[in-house]
């Protein structure tokens, strides 16, 4: 009998496998971004349409939770903390590259230098909230003292309606600034070394070295310290929590501290009112992330 051909040549299947591998690889990643990540985003937004409790039967109410979340004095107020804390949060991201190009310097106890603005990265958010929380006490607090010295009034920081937003954000920038040097700092290491030659043998130094050299190399890191910087900014709860609670009088209260109050807190159990506020919070980070994701897409294209 004669042998049937091979429809399948060696090449084809080894072309197969190889870009059968790399899916192997990404399924148990790609799963639980799936369980943990869509399946929760898609059950915020069902949960919206709803009135619940947490425990009893939900009850569809269509979308009378968003025709509230409109008329709420309380959500304005949240979201314009929100653009306060994201318009000032975005300056980790130059300062972070500053402080990164001082520390990429190879002079001596450069090391020392580098732990000490590392230090902030490493230690717990409730640990900054606290230290600010001091920093900023009436009476002893650094900042008050030295408030009162130079003006002869302190000023209660977390107690005064129109600084205690800028307060809490200062806190949060601390360690936010150290995250953002850390990428620039592993981008700099990555920095092609011959073209920073060729450029210096063009002319190029100072700014014009690194506006047209160093930077367009650090696209990567900029890419995820301004994708984080966002999300932290629009996503701040911790401090909120640890220093005022949304307070004085819910003046620095932002969107996620909110849908706490609303769906968790003794205040609250409105599941479905703080899903609508969850959703309201998930669409505006998603509009400043795809924005970002297009100029960087257009930037590599040339367009």
């Amino acid at each position: 009998m004669t042998a049937l051909p091979d429809i399948h040549p060696p090449k084809a299947r080894a072309r197969r496998r190889n870009s059968l591998t790399p899916w192997l690889f990404l399924a148990p990643g790609m799963l639980m971004f799936a369980v943990y990540v869509l399946v929760p985003i898609f059950q915020s937004v069902w949960v919206s349409f709803h009135e619940w409790d947490g425990l009893g039967p939900m009850r569809w109410v269509g979308l009378a939770n968003y025709s509230e979340l409109w008329w709420d004095d309380a959500f304005y107020t949240s979201l314009k903390n929100n653009i306060i804390w994201l318009a000032l949060y975005l300056l980790a991201v130059p300062i972070g590259l500053m402080i990164a190009l001082f520390l990429n310097q190879t002079v001596k106890g450069i090391r020392i230098y580098k732990s000490l603005f590392f230090f902030p990265f490493v230690i717990s958010q409730v640990v900054v909230g606290l230290i600010f929380s001091w920093f900023y006490a009436p009476g002893f607090g650094l900042l008050y003292v030295l408030i009162e010295w130079v003006t002869g009034t302190g000023v209660a920081i977390l107690a005064d309606e129109r600084y205690v937003t800028y307060g809490i954000i200062a806190a949060g920038l601390w360690p936010q600034i150290a995250y953002c040097m850390i990428l620039y700092l592993t981008g700099l290491n990555a920095v092609a070394p011959d073209q920073i030659e060729a450029a210096r043998l063009d002319g190029a130094k100072g700014w014009r070295m690194l506006w047209h050299v160093v930077l367009p190399q650090l696209r990567p890191a900029t890419f995820i310290a301004v994708v984080v910087t966002v999300i932290g900014a629009l996503r701040s709860f911790d401090l909120v929590s640890i220093m005022t609670s949304g307070g004085p009088f819910g003046s620095s209260r932002v969107l996620s501290y909110y849908m706490y109050e609303q769906a968790l807190s003794e205040y609250g159990y409105r599941m479905g009112y703080g899903a609508a506020i969850a959703v309201a919070l998930f669409a505006i980070m998603m509009i400043f992330i795809t924005g970002f994701i297009w100029k960087m897409w257009r930037d590599e294209r040339g367009l």
